[in-house]
């Protein structure tokens, strides 16, 4: 077991790895809130809920509570470099729902609703998924701890 979680939070990627995860995890978090705590202009869970459920994603809140949390605590693990692996794994299949539920019909570009953000973010999300969190993460912390053991 503790050989798997070092493999899981090992990561030689360098800053470039610092560079994606944590703008890319603050704007996951953001919009995050937007959905769970309707900040930042958001529906809260009510609201995200009930256009879930207009996209036949049932139960609406629950579904709202899913892709919510996803994006707000997935995107706060990625930018603090926190099990960056899980985190970032997580946040490409939420992204790949949004694309197929709610944005593949309206083609690519986002300016018509497309599905070009969520597809740049699921990009970014599956390539930390692959390298690991990089410099300056607390997976680092981790890993040290786990070695020194």
């Amino acid at each position: 077991m503790k050989a798997l979680v070092t493999k899981l939070v090992s990561s030689n990627a360098g800053v470039a790895a610092l560079a994606l995860r944590v703008p890319v995890g603050l704007t996951l978090a953001a919009h995050g809130a937007q959905k769970l705590f309707a900040w930042f202009g958001g529906y809260g869970l009510e609201g995200t809920g009930q256009y879930m459920a207009s996209l036949g994603l049932e139960p609406g809140f629950l579904m709202a509570l899913l892709a919510g949390s996803a994006e707000f605590f997935g995107g706060l693990a990625l930018a603090l470099g926190l099990l960056t692996r899980p985190a970032a794994a997580v946040s490409a299949f939420t992204m790949l729902i949004a694309i197929f539920s709610a944005h593949i019909q309206n083609g690519l570009f986002l300016s018509n609703g497309g599905y070009e953000y969520a597809l740049v973010l699921f990009a970014v999300t599956v390539s930390l998924a692959i390298t690991g969190a990089g410099r300056l993460a607390v997976d680092n912390v981790i890993a040290r701890a786990l070695t020194t053991k």
